[in-house]
């Protein structure tokens, strides 16, 4: 390859000396050629590119636009991982309000290993005039909360931009419906729509965290205190990566996610992969009761993925014998989603959500505490049918976070971990998330939910 590029530059250098000026310029790309070829043979990272000066950059090109080669142009409409074409094409009609609907008959196959499918009523009910909510709090809660069957699932300030919250919540506020904080703390971004807020608690205590790291009473409370969270939940683990915490850099804790999180700006946070006020189930109950005080006696749960069965039983155990617990549990499963997370804990770690949904049911049922807990479940719901099917394995409401991002313009580009979103959704570059158009978004979110969730009302109807 050099010699040829050699050859033909020698060649252009005389046809210009020759025949024109003109030819300078075709001296000159075959120069920079010239000059790839030699990088390529010198170093020493890429073999394709020793033995394929200039032309194997086509390779990494190829495999650059492989993605989007294969969403836009390669992919059926039931193809595609997390979610397929017809369920996102779905998610976007309604959110932008249009119909939804499709012509001339499924395209899955219904003899399909593994095909669900509802039984309908001879004799369908129409559905309810208004939405159906299910109150949260045991017992032990002096402020229920009425949930509704949809809600926007955990999601940090941090993994998303500042405009993707704001639409969040303000989506939440104008349909009524909660939209859970994630572990990443109570921002400003949370708190100004007015939306109900559900605040998340993980094993860094961002928000509510001393200089070490622990707990901090104290700043919990006084932030529990505020009239938009509604409910909170202390995370004990993540469908897409159980037991494994988070690092979050110093250079991407800015200012305002230093004060979200109750960290010092610019300085690495570590989210451990185990809380450290706890060891035991016992210890666990009698935290969440703690929780529950200091927030005033709103519903206090937490969100796990179910891993052991044991585990799952030793907690209703431990809630039996100390007389109290959590006023809910919310089942994420295995399919869930994340920012990043190493390829083996998303596709190997972790119960599915239908196994674990059975699972935590069953328990609650069998100690006889399923009446005073409320169970919720999270992990691709995104249609009418996902929200059925949950509340029939036991669930009694849906989260969701992937299809509330679509809402909001996610086009599953899958760059949630690069700062690079191409929406503005996920991403901490303001250009990028200046993108984003909080008083659209928000409309669209509540749109999305709307739509879904009397969908599956006309489901059950139907059932």
């Amino acid at each position: 390859m050099i010699g040829t590029l050699t050859v033909l530059g020698a060649l252009a250098v005389v046809a210009a000396v020759t025949l024109g000026p003109g030819w300078w310029v075709a001296a000159g790309i075959v120069a920079a050629l010239l000059v790839v070829a030699v990088y390529d043979v010198v170093q020493r990272r890429h073999a394709v590119l020793r033995n394929y000066p200039v032309v194997g950059h086509l390779r990494y090109l190829l495999e650059g636009i492989r993605p989007e080669i294969q969403q836009y142009f390669v992919e059926r409409n039931v193809d595609g991982r997390p979610f397929d074409r017809d369920t996102r094409s779905l998610i976007y009609q309604r959110a932008k309000g249009t119909a939804g609907e499709k012509a001339f008959g499924t395209e899955r196959d219904v003899n399909e290993v593994g095909y669900e499918y509802l039984l309908h009523a001879t004799v369908p009910l129409p559905p309810p005039d208004e939405p159906h909510r299910v109150r949260i709090g045991g017992p032990d809660c002096t402020k229920p909360y009425d949930m509704a069957l949809l809600n926007v699932s955990a999601m940090s300030f941090g993994a998303l931009s500042a405009n993707a919250i704001l639409a969040l919540n303000r989506g939440a506020a104008a349909g009524g419906f909660a939209h859970d904080t994630g572990e990443g703390g109570l921002s400003r971004y949370h708190l100004e729509p007015g939306g109900d807020l559900v605040w998340e608690l993980g094993s860094g205590y961002f928000g509510a965290r001393t200089p070490d790291g622990g707990f901090d009473p104290e700043m919990f409370a006084a932030k529990a205190a505020h009239p938009a969270v509604r409910c909170v939940s202390l995370k004990l683990s993540q469908g897409a990566k159980p037991g494994l915490g988070g690092v979050l850099p110093g250079p991407k804790v800015s200012a305002e996610i230093a004060a979200a999180r109750s960290v010092p700006e610019g300085v690495t946070c570590v989210s451990p992969s185990a809380h450290r006020v706890f060891t035991t189930p016992r210890e666990l109950v009698r935290f969440l009761a703690r929780m529950r005080e200091l927030a005033g006696g709103k519903p206090t749960g937490i969100k796990l993925c179910v891993g052991s069965r044991v585990d799952v039983l030793a907690l209703c155990k431990a809630m039996v014998a100390e007389g109290t617990g959590p006023d809910f549990v919310v089942v994420d499963g295995s399919e869930g989603g994340t920012g990043a997370a190493p390829p083996e804990y998303e596709d190997n770690v972790g119960a599915p959500l239908t196994e674990g949904l059975m699972t935590v049911h069953n328990a609650l049922v069998g100690a006889g505490l399923r009446e005073r807990v409320r169970v919720g479940a999270s992990g691709k719901v995104s249609t009418g049918s996902d929200i059925v099917k949950r509340l029939i394995q036991g669930a009694d409401f849906t989260n969701s976070a992937r299809a509330m991002m679509m809402a909001t313009g996610c086009i599953q580009s899958q760059r949630c971990h690069t700062n690079t979103c191409p929406v503005g959704v996920a991403t901490q570059d303001p250009r990028r998330a200046a993108a984003l158009d909080v008083d659209d978004k928000g409309e669209r979110v509540r749109r999305f939910q709307q739509a879904t969730v009397a969908e599956a009302q006309r489901l059950m109807g139907s059932m």
